[in-house]
């Protein structure tokens, strides 16, 4: 129930909670709910209900048995903001991440309604990040909620990024996410887009994350984005020996811009 990471921004993953359920047109093409398929076919424990929504109370303590500094991100095979998951399901996870201060948690949301709702019952501790995903204008009522939130770091991904979105308020919103969508049946991402978005964030100094131009092959399609990978984050993270990241909780912007190697 958690596993390294190949996602570009984290380093981790943890699943106390696998399945979800369609909420948005960001999901049609949901690479969570491929991978759940294919590791049910495999015979994985953890996946036989599929994609499914299924708790998993005994993957909860998993990160109290890290004694190294991760970043890590938190249901990345569901959503903890599901209806489904019980209130006082997601708050023993909220107590672990409280607990485990030597770590950094990324959690992302489409439901951010529920998220908003359940917020002022949560102890929202510094090393906990708070995202929602807006895949395009028509959702961006999920930043709102957001910003409503006691988040010390607030992140939005737009990924997958189905259209331009023009004049976003970025105003309390401290990391952006952009990424076009990957996998058999993608749907491209104009580059226009993307870099609409970089400039707002440029112009407002948000640090700005380009994670993807997705496609069919999304590793032939690369991360660079006129001519530069951009792999700002929120705070300053420095890695180790062991490869590991360590940071600390100050906003402070840092910019990893590195020219493209022809």
């Amino acid at each position: 129930m958690a596993q390294t990471s190949k996602i570009e921004w984290t380093q981790c993953t943890w699943n106390p909670v696998t399945g979800c359920t369609k909420i948005s047109p960001g999901c049609k093409n949901c690479y969570a709910e491929r991978m759940a398929l294919r590791l049910k076919a495999a015979g994985s424990p953890n996946y036989a209900n599929g994609f499914c929504l299924t708790l998993h109370p005994h993957a909860i303590e998993i990160p109290l048995r890290w004694k190294q500094p991760r970043t890590i991100f938190v249901n990345s095979m569901s959503d903890l903001f599901h209806k489904d998951v019980p209130f006082d399901f997601t708050s023993r996870i909220f107590a672990v991440m409280e607990q485990a201060s030597h770590h950094r948690f990324q959690i992302l949301t489409k439901r951010s309604e529920r998220l908003l709702k359940l917020s002022s019952k949560f102890t929202w501790p510094q090393n906990v990040w708070m995202g929602v995903t807006v895949e395009s204008a028509d959702y961006l009522f999920r930043m709102d909620d957001l910003k409503q939130t006691g988040a010390a770091v607030k992140f939005v991904s737009f990924e997958p990024l189905l259209s331009p979105i023009p004049d976003i308020d970025l105003e309390g919103i401290d990391w952006i996410i952009v990424g076009g969508e990957s996998g058999p049946k993608a749907r491209p991402m104009k580059p226009q887009w993307a870099t609409a978005i970089r400039d707002q964030c440029l112009a407002t100094n948000v640090p700005f994350f380009f994670k993807q131009w997705g496609g069919v092959n999304k590793k032939k399609a690369g991360r660079i984005l006129d001519g530069c990978l951009w792999d700002q984050m929120p705070i300053r993270l420095e890695q180790d020996s062991e490869g590991l990241f360590h940071g600390s909780q100050s906003r402070q912007v840092v910019l990893q811009r590195k020219a493209a190697l022809v």
